[in-house]
């Protein structure tokens, strides 16, 4: 019997610098999966989308979603993988805290939506950002 052999570091931080450069390039599908909704995705999302990586700092990105919050009302944030959700949900956090400082209370609704990157169809964690 013989075991694969896992990854290196090197190959799998390539694996994920293309995931992320990919995800920049995402195009939402038809539909959000996971809100229990059959709506199409165009029509739900009027929020400004920002995308996350796990390089994105998370006081940048929760500054991002405070001004955009302050603008427009709601904000979406998408992630692929869970290095890249671990830094969305700490910038939720941080944005929560930025936004109470001004009486803002903010809720975070989480579901799936499939984007395709380079015509691969791929699953995302979607974070839709209101007020409460």
């Amino acid at each position: 019997m013989s075991l694969a052999t896992p990854p290196d570091d090197a190959s799998r931080l390539s694996t994920l610098h293309q995931q992320e450069e990919a995800m920049s390039n995402a195009q939402p599908l038809e539909r959000a999966v996971g809100d229990g909704s059959a709506a199409p995705a165009r029509q739900q999302r009027s929020a400004e989308v920002l995308k996350v990586s796990t390089r994105s700092r998370p006081s940048a990105v929760a500054g991002a979603i405070a001004g955009v919050m302050r603008e427009n009302g709601s904000a979406e944030v998408q992630s692929i993988g869970a290095g890249a959700t671990n830094q969305a949900i700490k910038a939720v956090a941080i944005a929560r805290a930025y936004l109470s400082e001004e009486g803002i209370d903010i809720v975070c609704i989480p579901s799936f939506i499939d984007v395709a990157i380079d015509d691969e169809e791929r699953t995302a964690i979607r974070l839709l950002i209101e007020r409460r």
